[in-house]
């Protein structure tokens, strides 16, 4: 059997890249119903005084950041609303990292996520032009119409003054952000999407995965969000989706040419505590800088990304890092933080989780209380997965023999 006919996945980062996000605003054209940033707004924008004291601070303590790589992200709200203040940080970035001598100088990355809506600007495409060798950008596009405009709304003058606007009065997105992936899979060819389920729109998984594939999007990037919203019979629903799309992409052969990452093989096996007892993700390696000038282990600890908890600041610009407030992140893995029912949990790998959530929806301000919110669409997905490999190395072996 040649698995090499069988597209797989990227795997995105490889932990030896330092990840620094600067949050640059936190103002957006959407409103998101399913945006875990409960706090946008529109005042809260990032100086260049701010970020140059934050490169400065951190280009300075080199010898604290020993990482081959770094990856500079920009992230909002929406970051191309900045793109002024970003394309004035990334030359500064690049004069400083040369000057220095730096070992992230010519072994770096700025990277986005944008709604895509400002992707053709001017301004944008001459900051793409410029960067092009040492870009990476996401755009979010959610699906179909049906799927994408069911929650990534533009905002309304409403919403500005606190109220929810009427059902008749929501605008979709899609049209706007549809228009701009041909340019942009023109200049980035191998770029993939990100693509959010809720409970409101998993009747549309299976459409919205083959109409991305037909936008030419190869990679498709998906989770389900890790917040409370889920109801019963939610995890039945996804596992019939997660399984029309499986035999959607293996009769149509999309595997060759494309990839969904609800189908990864190596998940849904029981995890080893002490080969396998890493962190999900890397909270606390991070590092991120809102416009106040705070650091924080992670974005989703800023004040904007909580809805109960307070932010978890472990620093600032002009006074740096105080590593006793960062000392419990770095204690943190798999099994400090989840309870026995996820330790001894027979399809525990692959089982993501937020730090971020984690902290927010816990009992008490602690970041080691794992929340399991996504507990049954995790093992729904498992069992679409299981479903889908085998069918897929049957034909493959049904295949080879006919040969």
């Amino acid at each position: 059997m040649d698995k090499q006919i069988i597209k797989e996945a990227r795997v995105w980062k490889s932990g030896r890249a330092k990840d620094i996000t600067f949050i640059v605003t936190k103002d957006c054209q959407l409103a998101c119903k399913y945006c875990y940033l409960v706090g946008k707004n529109t005042k809260e924008r990032m100086t260049w005084e701010v970020a140059k004291q934050a490169i400065d601070y951190i280009l300075d303590h080199e010898n604290e950041m020993k990482e081959e790589s770094v990856v500079w992200d920009f992230i909002g709200g929406e970051p191309f609303l900045e793109i002024d203040l970003i394309d004035k940080i990334c030359d500064y970035l690049k004069t400083e990292m040369y000057r220095r001598g730096h070992h992230w100088f010519d072994s770096y990355r700025f990277s986005f996520s944008t709604n895509g809506i400002n992707y053709h600007t001017e301004k944008v495409q001459q900051f793409i032009k410029k960067n092009r060798e040492h870009l990476s950008i996401g755009i979010t596009i959610d699906g179909t119409r049906r799927k994408h405009d069911l929650n990534r709304i533009w905002k309304t003058p409403e919403m500005k003054q606190g109220f929810l606007p009427k059902k008749e009065e929501e605008r979709g997105s899609y049209d706007d952000v549809v228009k701009n992936i041909p340019l942009w899979l023109k200049q980035f060819p191998g770029a993939g999407t990100k693509v959010t389920i809720s409970s409101a729109d998993i009747p549309y998984i299976k459409e919205s995965v083959l109409h991305l594939y037909s936008l030419g999007i190869h990679e498709v990037n998906i989770n389900c969000v890790f917040e409370n919203v889920w109801k019963d019979g939610d995890d039945t629903l996804l596992e019939d989706q997660l399984m029309q799309l499986a035999d959607a992409i293996i009769d149509g052969e999309y595997y060759k040419d494309y990839t969904c990452s609800f189908f990864t093989e190596n998940i849904g096996k029981p995890m080893d505590c002490v080969t396998q007892n890493q962190n999900w993700c890397g909270a606390g390696m991070m590092l991120a800088v809102d416009a106040e000038g705070n650091f924080y282990p992670c974005t989703r600890f800023a004040q904007y990304s909580l809805r109960s908890k307070k932010a978890w600041i472990i620093g600032n610009v002009r006074e740096g890092i105080d590593k006793n407030k960062l000392r419990p992140f770095l204690c943190l893995d798999r099994c400090t933080q989840s309870t026995q029912e996820c330790i001894d949990c027979e399809v525990a790998e692959g089982c993501a989780w937020c730090q971020g959530e984690n902290y927010d929806a816990a009992d008490t301000p602690t970041i080691y209380q794992r929340a399991t919110a996504i507990c049954k669409m995790h093992k729904a997905r498992v069992r679409a997965n299981n479903y889908y490999w085998n069918k897929l190395y049957r034909k493959l072996e049904l295949e080879n023999k006919e040969d």
